[in-house]
């Protein structure tokens, strides 16, 4: 008999875990490396032809995001994990090979499906397994393994690229992770039989088409719009955190590892805050976390252009991964308390997909008004963005249903 909750559930969710630790992981190794790749070793001189990796990468990640929801309301959410970690074997290999940097941006692409596919499962089947009263905490421990990750990847493939080379170490670690994440994901089972226990217990409710939730997340359902353009606009900076600040650290005189540990600062205070944040969601509802995160976000975003030392850039990353790890759960939790299980896979792709286009909007506005204006320009618009974002959040979303049922029963 298959049973919802974390309890019950726990070998299987624990495992889930651990593998979105090295998705995570998998990213992570390019996050503090490839921006100095592109102006070191490939001689890429405009900010926005550096950014173009981020920018395919997000579209990428963002359309196979939409794949990956499908496929999962379809059924076949253990295969579609096995796919994305199949995608990523020859993306080490392309790193260490390249010859120009339009490989590397050819290696993001693929990178961008390898995140859409698996990422999208470990939520999804995450979900599934817990039920809808711990959403919030199952996904901030779900986001904790991969940030974490990312940032110890960041920061392990920076201290190796400095001793063995840039792109051989990239190679490196990509190789170790994705293999080690292809044999875990083996052993993951499929999760549709506890959609289909959820939807008994929540009585079975028609699936809207694709389109239809598409042109509802745009404007007319004030939740999935809420969410979808905070997350959107949390991508965003988060591109230009990838792509801008390695270049403005190392601009100020820092070393490659020093520039490498401030990079690992940001995902790793947004990973281990979110032990915490996603569980609050729980208790608080969503709206007041997304709400304060992106206040958080913005007022960090500002302050990086006035800090001139490593102390106080790494204050200004800390406080921009607080506010990033209180929306990054909470949004996702939220689509789930806002869909029925019968259709939450394609909702959660939906989401991330608006979400993650915010990668190829960051990179491209970033770079565009870096290049014209300067980066401090490009920054504080980003900061300024971020805030309005927050407050559409504060005007428009009204606390799922679900998450008000939930936070009752914890109470």
């Amino acid at each position: 008999m298959t049973t919802l909750g974390l309890r019950a559930n726990w070998r299987q969710f624990v495992l889930l875990v651990i593998v979105n630790a090295f998705v995570g992981a998998m990213v992570g190794l390019e996050r503090s490396v490839m921006p100095i790749i592109a102006t070191t070793q490939f001689h890429v001189a405009s900010t926005t032809a550096v950014l173009s990796f981020i920018a395919t990468f997000g579209l990428t990640k963002a359309l196979t995001n939409l794949a990956a929801g499908w496929l999962a309301d379809s059924g076949a959410r253990r295969r579609t994990l096995l796919a994305g970690w199949i995608v990523a074997l020859p993306i080490p290999f392309m790193i260490y090979e390249a010859p120009s940097w339009s490989w590397i941006v050819a290696a993001n692409g693929l990178l961008g499906i390898n995140q859409g596919l698996a990422w999208s499962s470990t939520v999804i089947m995450k979900i599934d397994l817990v039920g809808p009263r711990r959403r919030g905490f199952a996904m901030g421990l779900n986001e904790f393994a991969g940030y974490v990750a990312v940032g110890l990847a960041g920061l392990v493939s920076g201290v190796v690229a400095s001793h063995y080379g840039l792109q051989r170490g990239a190679a490196a670690v990509g190789l170790v992770v994705a293999l080690t994440g292809l044999v875990l994901s083996w052993f993951v089972r499929e999760t549709s039989h506890h959609v289909q226990r959820e939807s008994a217990d929540t009585g079975s409710q028609q699936r809207p088409r694709l389109g239809e939730i598409i042109k509802r997340s745009m404007w007319s359902d004030a939740g999935l719009f809420s969410v979808s353009q905070a997350g959107l606009v949390n991508n965003l900076n988060d591109g230009l955190a990838w792509g801008v600040f390695p270049l403005v650290f190392l601009q100020s005189g820092l070393s490659v590892q020093e520039t490498s540990m401030l990079a690992a600062i940001y995902p790793i205070t947004w990973g281990v805050c979110q032990l915490a944040t996603g569980a609050l969601s729980d208790y608080w509802g969503r709206k007041r976390p997304i709400v304060i995160g992106m206040t958080l976000q913005g007022a960090a975003l500002f302050s990086i252009p006035l800090a001139h030392s490593w102390i106080g850039w790494a204050l200004a990353l800390a406080t921009l991964g607080l506010g990033t790890a209180l929306v990054y759960p909470t949004m996702l939790a939220a689509i789930g308390d806002l869909a029925t299980p019968s259709w939450r896979g394609t909702a959660i792709g939906v989401y991330r997909l608006w979400r993650d286009l915010g990668y190829v909007a960051g990179a491209l506005l970033a770079g565009l008004l870096t290049d014209f204006f300067g980066t401090s320009i490009a920054i504080h618009a980003i900061a300024l963005l971020t805030v309005c974002s927050g407050i559409v959040v504060a005007i428009r979303l009204r606390e799922p249903r679900a998450a008000m049922d939930a936070r009752a029963v914890v109470a």
